[in-house]
């Protein structure tokens, strides 16, 4: 079957204006948000369920390899192609003009369609009181409720853990290579393919379609692994086969329509404890005592080293002030205008390389210091800083311990008024940004940036690191934060110039070996790590012919896994 006949089929099923092949128009669809790369003879943006069937159709009978992708905002590029030695052309589709939440069960259960994401599912459920699996971080970005799932995607909040059901409507290709629908939704939708997409879309079922089971929407166990303080294993983690199921952590070997998740009361009340030490050992006895002896367990508990507070402080302002002053519901519009203007960019010669961040550092300049006044002493007072949000009866409880702990424990604390508390919060989040902004100012004078997520075991005591002279010698820079409680830290490294990346990873990955821990944590493998071999034998069972993302977690890319 020729390419231009294959064109044509899918643009005769999803429209002219959304089938794009022009090269400088692809570029947002098939380079990462932060990693990867790679060619797609078209990238198609389906308006429908029953579209996506059909050019799934067509992908199949022309031997086309499938990359969905949602909002693409993934840190491991694993819903972009990566590299150009694919053996099947590659046709990438983007779900996110099918963006539908349906709230079900008076607000205590949803179905997300799969282009639906978490900024407007928190803006849905916010009238019923309740909140989804993940809020700020992903919420903010644009992320996809669909994608946070096939990831087995984490966050920061304690009780809640990865995003993982067992109720899904997918596609997925069988070992004889044909195209079969599962549904595992839930739900009586019909019986026939068209009958059963066209219905779900339409939202056209009742209450009496809707199935009650044993099937989890949520991780239930989560908040009970997470207090097993003593386990020398990790809370959570991508490859953890309790949480490998249909869709969730599939990484898009399969075509997800739809995935029903529960969510979660709003709490009444709401405190940020700001806690600061110069010892590492005092938060490794606070998390313990947090996590085994209190009742109400934390809302959220992200850890910012001292050198990632001054680099989030300069580096990432301008991304504080739109969140401050425009709301998070501006942040995927400025993410696409900025990719634009970089393609743009791009293409024009008198610009340097990543104009829209040099711009941005350059006006950030002249904004005042955004930061409260209590959290810049202890940024001079202290090393390590953790944000500690409780919830209603979990207030009294921390207020309590915090008073009692530091009378004897080197560090400090302070309860965040509301200004407070947004910007401590605030400030964490877009620390993520920082070194990809230093790096991109500075990359002339480094070498390159290396991004590790890594999720520690549950009795690990020396959580923060301390690495072997002759690894440490070869890093320019070295920034972290992480979410505390869990264990799971985020590791950023800027490298020498000359450093060999590759062969400095896999010292630092056996270094991780050794001390017990597993990654990646929450970012998913994408193109960026090897899939251990019980994720990808998982991989394998769902798309047997590696149709779907292949070369995901670096697996063959080739046909049938050869």
């Amino acid at each position: 079957m020729s390419l231009s006949k294959t064109i044509k089929d899918i643009e005769n099923i999803v429209g002219k204006r959304q089938l794009i092949t022009s090269e400088w128009r692809k570029e947002p669809y098939s380079k990462g948000w932060r990693y990867g790369e790679g060619k797609a003879f078209a990238v198609a943006k389906p308006n429908s369920l029953i579209e996506i069937w059909k050019v799934l159709e067509i992908c199949v009978r022309d031997n086309i390899i499938i990359i969905m992708q949602a909002a693409n905002t993934g840190l491991t590029g694993g819903s972009t192609p990566y590299g150009d030695d694919y053996d099947r052309k590659i046709l990438i589709i983007n779900t996110m003009h099918i963006d539908d939440i349906h709230i079900i069960n008076d607000g205590k259960q949803i179905i997300g369609l799969t282009g639906s994401t978490l900024y407007n599912l928190e803006k849905k459920l916010k009238p019923y009181g309740r909140e989804p699996h993940s809020i700020i971080g992903s919420t903010s970005i644009g992320a996809s409720i669909i994608g946070g799932v096939c990831n087995n995607s984490g966050g920061s909040l304690v009780k809640r853990g990865p995003a993982y059901t067992e109720l899904a409507l997918y596609a997925k290709i069988n070992k004889k290579g044909r195209l079969e629908l599962v549904n595992e939704l839930g739900i009586n939708l019909g019986s026939s393919t068209e009958e059963i997409l066209k219905n779900l879309q339409n939202e056209n079922y009742n209450m009496s379609d809707i199935i009650s089971s044993n099937k989890l929407a949520s991780d239930n166990m989560y908040s009970e692994i997470v207090r097993q303080i003593n386990k020398s294993t990790p809370a959570r983690y991508n490859s953890d086969n309790r949480l490998l199921y249909g869709a969730s952590g599939s990484a898009g070997k399969v075509a997800v329509f739809a995935v029903r998740l529960d969510t979660y009361p709003t709490p009444k009340k709401n405190k940020v404890f700001y806690v600061g030490s110069n010892n590492p050992d005092v938060f490794w006895r606070i998390r313990r005592d947090i996590l085994s002896k209190f009742k109400t367990l934390p809302t959220l508990g992200d850890y910012l080293h001292r050198d990632c507070y001054d680099a989030a402080k300069k580096y990432s302002k301008d991304n504080f002030v739109v969140i401050e002053k425009l709301g998070t519901k501006f942040l995927p519009t400025l993410f696409e205008l900025k990719r634009s203007i970089d393609i743009i960019a791009s293409k024009l010669k008198i610009l340097p390389n990543n104009f829209s961040d040099r711009l941005m550092q350059f006006l950030s300049n002249f904004w005042p210091n955004h930061l409260p006044k209590r959290m810049e002493k202890f940024r001079d007072l202290y090393e390590h800083h953790w944000v500690i949000e409780m919830s209603d009866d979990g207030i009294e409880e921390a207020e309590n311990y915090f008073k009692k702990i530091f009378k004897n424990k080197e560090g400090g604390y302070f309860i965040c008024n509301d200004h407070e508390a947004k910007k401590a919060s605030l400030h964490r989040f877009v620390s993520a940004s920082a070194i990809g902004r230093y790096h991109i100012l500075n990359s002339k004078k480094h070498g390159e940036m290396m991004s590790m997520d890594i999720a520690f075991p549950r009795n690990e005591k020396n959580w923060f690191e301390k690495l072997p002279k002759e690894i440490d010698d070869m890093f320019e820079m070295k920034l972290y934060y992480g979410h505390l409680f869990c264990h799971v830290l985020h590791q950023n490294y800027i490298l020498k110039k000359d450093v060999d990346a590759e062969l400095l990873k896999e010292k630092l990955l056996k270094v991780f070996d050794e001390r017990g821990a597993e990654y990646p944590a929450e970012h998913n493998v994408g193109h960026e790590y090897y899939a251990k071999s019980n994720l990808s034998n998982f991989y394998k069972e769902l798309d047997p012919t590696n149709m779907f993302n292949p070369g995901i977690g670096k697996t063959s890319k080739l046909k049938n896994w050869v």
